[in-house]
């Protein structure tokens, strides 16, 4: 009896500690059992311990809940002269609660049973003694080998009331044995077609793809598993979202976490970085930039399209001469290369004279006559806005002096008041007015032809120096290119 007292403790601690794994053999499979071990009598049966053998044969009804018909056989001797034999047998039903369900791989169990027990023993009448017994039970199954083969071992505590008796005695029954599985189905919880025996990765999501180890496989390394993977080409490094498919925040065709410039404007061409191009340097993307050959150091708008205010095919930023009257031919820097009578006037003597301005009689009313030639002069000096001009007024000598000072004065300044409403982009500082009247003749007052050649408009450098800058700016045509014919002559 003592060699066994410490069984149950161990049962017990088997029982606390064996931790459930992953399912095996699940529906209701028929068990078989048989092992082998050792039976402690009762003291009061005066019988020696000894060896003993089991074998059982049980129908899972639930993963909880097993039936079980079994037999133990003890043989052994009476402890006492002339040591006769003894034998104990024990068979009965069992119901075995499984405190774990029963397809784990480890499971701690209960023995509740009922029987029919012998003992067969010479000089003792009588000599086979039989009777009804029942009997309580702890194990442990542990799976070894496969998932259909458990090693079981379990303590019995068979109650017999022996020979002369009132009480029921206690023999107990250690055995280790194997249990074998037959029927039922292996069990594959995650669904994925790798039984739970073999799959290594027993949690995998439903629909995921997976190896022979019944692990999820990731093909692109996105972190979203094949087959769950809508997106299965992700290149590696992608941000992706929960359907696997790369995420682009801001629609450039480089997925976030490759995209090196994550807020490119809607539109732009990129780079395999992300990075929008701008291949004329203008500061606008290409894919947005509509004028894509924009030249170097041209302001542009904001679909990329250079600006040119005078309209003389050399943009703004880059024209040198940026108020070329529209209509003249200019070289490279937007300069003219042809200029009028009246430009060449100005540049070489700071001086355009205009005899043909043509007032009302005694009146500084100018007369539509006068317009075209007006025009051309602010179409001129449009172009050069570091010049300051002075608009004079003379008169022939026909009248007196003071009347003809008024006279001038107020003709040069109707003069200015036409060029700052008809060309309103030229500069009222860069302009002033002054009349002369009949004090600067350039020819005699004695003829009528002098007198038409006194009464003029006269348009005046004041500071001359700035002419050769402007003069440098330019390149003009030869005298034998020709200049274009001068509209302001009659």
């Amino acid at each position: 009896m003592s060699r066994l007292n410490g069984a149950p403790l161990l049962l017990a601690f088997a029982v606390l500690f064996a931790a459930p794994a992953s399912a095996q053999i699940t529906g209701h499979p028929i068990e078989i059992s048989g092992g082998a071990g050792a039976v402690a009598p009762d003291g009061r049966a005066r019988i020696q311990s000894g060896p003993a053998s089991m074998g059982s044969l049980g129908w899972r009804w639930m993963p909880g809940v097993t039936i079980e018909g079994h037999a133990t056989f003890g043989p052994s001797h009476a402890d006492t002269a002339p040591n006769q034999r003894h034998n104990l047998t024990y068979g009965g039903v069992d119901l075995r609660w499984n405190l774990t369900r029963a397809e784990s791989r480890s499971v701690p169990f209960v023995l509740l049973g009922v029987g029919y027990g012998m003992s067969h023993t010479s000089g003792h009448p009588p000599d086979k003694l039989e009777r009804g017994a029942g009997s309580v039970g702890l194990g442990l199954l542990q799976t070894v080998f496969n998932q259909r083969t458990y090693l079981r071992l379990q303590v019995r505590d068979v109650f017999f009331r022996e020979r002369e008796a009132l009480t029921f005695s206690n023999h107990w029954y250690a055995t280790a044995g194997l249990q074998w599985v037959f029927g039922g189905k292996p069990k594959d919880s995650d669904l994925d077609g790798v039984r739970d025996w073999f799959d290594q990765c027993p949690a995998t999501p439903i629909g995921a793809k997976v190896d022979a180890h019944g692990c999820p496989v990731d093909s692109d390394a996105d972190s979203v598993f094949d087959g769950l993977d809508q997106c299965p080409d992700t290149p590696r490094g992608c941000t992706v979202d929960r359907n696997g498919c790369p995420l682009d925040a801001d629609g450039d065709g480089v997925c976030d976490g490759l995209d090196t410039c994550p807020d490119t404007p809607k539109g732009a061409s990129v780079d395999a970085k992300g990075c929008p191009k701008d291949t004329d340097g203008d500061g606008v993307w290409d894919g947005i930039d509509q004028c894509n050959d924009t030249p170097k150091g041209c302001p542009v708008d904001s679909a990329g399209c250079s600006r040119d205010s005078d309209g003389d095919g050399v943009c703004d930023g880059t024209d040198v001469c940026p108020n070329t009257p529209t209509g003249l031919r200019v070289d490279a820097r937007g300069c003219p290369i042809e200029v009028s009578d009246k430009e060449t006037q100005l540049l070489d003597t700071g001086l355009i004279r205009l005899g043909n301005v043509l007032f009302d009689t005694n009146k500084a009313t100018l007369k539509a006559e006068s317009f075209a030639v007006l025009d051309t002069v602010g179409r001129i000096l449009q172009q050069y806005p570091t010049l300051r001009i002075e608009i004079g007024g003379h008169t022939d000598n026909r009248g007196t002096a003071e009347k003809n000072q008024k006279l001038s004065e107020a003709r040069a300044a109707a003069v200015l008041e036409y060029m700052r409403q008809k060309f309103p982009t030229l500069d009222p500082a860069q302009f002033t007015s002054k009349g002369y009247g009949l004090t600067r003749p350039i020819a005699p007052n004695s003829t009528e032809l002098g007198r038409a050649k006194n009464r003029r408009v006269e348009f005046r450098v004041l500071n001359t120096e700035a002419l050769k800058i402007e003069r440098e700016r330019r390149r003009f045509l030869l005298k034998s290119e020709g200049a274009p014919r001068d509209s302001t002559t009659h």
